[in-house]
């Protein structure tokens, strides 16, 4: 079999690389009584894809299963696919497992949590430069939380503190805000992703896959909303919002709603001192994949520009999840000018951590 050379670094980063780690290695970092516990049980909730609504291949694409091993696992296929191929700078790892783990009775969550941040540490940041973490943490449990986010908040290459869309209650909930003030003292960005306890928070669980995949942007939405009207961003201003795998459209219509209502109900959100637009414009930020995409390709900048932030929109190529777009072909109908802030320049500008190649 013949190889190629892999392309020259870039400055290209990818936000959204999602790795996995097989149970039984996970097992190896977890001490007593934990990992006996783990074996047997398992997670109080199905990791993704094990879950319905389902699609073939757990959603995976198909060359993105190792010899031995799962989609995720294997370093070695994550750089021929993505780091090489593509020369990407920097990619950022999203493992979704956290979403599961994170949910757990306090010290069960902890001990998975701390287990599977060792294990991206020493399987994929060590010996892969090019690729950063987000850390992992027991998000119902706040104090063991900030002590996982301390515990890395030293180490430059996690760059992120990771949350499920779906949490036990709203994400703007006041128990949560010691995370966030924890994240934001470390200077490090809070990602949510979807996924959770209550995927499906406002519109029910789907009966079809094509709903849920069109329509990821609702759960989204309302994260955003509920984080802008409880006031978050009042208690915490220093705090950084990453809106992974979401859509981004969504975001205009919203933002009219909210700006239009809020004169005549200020006094129903009374920490908000400001246009609820304000916040959500400098408070965060967007994952293109997957973006929607109108039937004129021409008509995307128009749609992008609508936002008022193509500053905060981020490359993402959701490997290996079988709807992975290729940083060679993606948002290729966008102005050159655009692109490259978006492909490049507005992570450099969220994640300080980062050095350009």
């Amino acid at each position: 079999m013949t190889t190629t050379e892999p392309k020259q670094r870039t400055a290209l980063v990818d936000a959204d690389i999602h790795p996995t780690v097989p149970a039984a290695r996970l097992a190896e970092k977890l001490p007593e009584p934990w990992r006996t516990r783990f074996q047997q049980f398992g997670s109080r909730i199905a990791p993704p894809p094990a879950m319905y609504p389902r699609v073939r291949n757990g959603g995976m694409r198909l060359d993105s299963f190792p010899a031995n091993g799962i989609p995720g696992s294997d370093l070695g296929l994550l750089r021929e696919q993505v780091l090489d191929e593509y020369g990407v700078g920097h990619g950022v790892l999203i493992p979704l497992q956290a979403h599961s783990y994170g949910a757990e009775a306090p010290d069960y969550a902890h001990a998975l949590c701390h287990a599977l941040n060792e294990c991206l540490r020493e399987d994929f940041l060590e010996p892969e430069p090019r690729l950063v973490s987000s850390i992992c943490v027991p998000h119902e449990s706040p104090e063991l939380a900030i002590a996982e986010i301390e515990h890395y908040a030293a180490d430059p290459r996690f760059v992120q503190v990771l949350f499920p869309g779906g949490a036990e209650t709203f994400l703007g909930h006041q128990k949560y805000l010691p995370i966030y003030r924890a994240a934001a003292r470390a200077g490090l960005p809070i990602a949510i992703h979807l996924g959770g306890i209550e995927q499906h928070r406002g519109d029910g669980w789907p009966s079809f896959y094509l709903e849920h995949h069109a329509w990821f942007g609702n759960v989204m939405a309302m994260v955003a909303a509920n984080l802008i009207c409880e006031g978050v961003f009042e208690d915490v201003p220093d705090l950084q919002v990453v809106l992974v795998e979401g859509g981004i459209a969504w975001s205009v219509p919203l933002l009219w709603s909210l700006d239009a209502a809020w004169p005549r109900l200020r006094a129903d959100v009374p920490k908000l001192r400001r246009k609820p637009s304000e916040y959500f414009r400098e408070h965060f930020w967007f994952s293109t994949q997957p973006i929607e995409e109108p039937p004129d390709p021409a008509h995307l900048p128009m749609a992008l520009r609508h936002t008022g932030m193509t500053d905060r929109i981020l490359f993402a190529s959701d490997y290996p999840h079988w709807d992975f777009d290729s940083p060679a072909t993606a948002l290729r109908d966008l102005p050159k000018d655009l692109r490259d802030t978006i492909m490049t320049g507005n992570a450099y500008r969220l994640y300080h951590r980062l050095e350009r190649p």
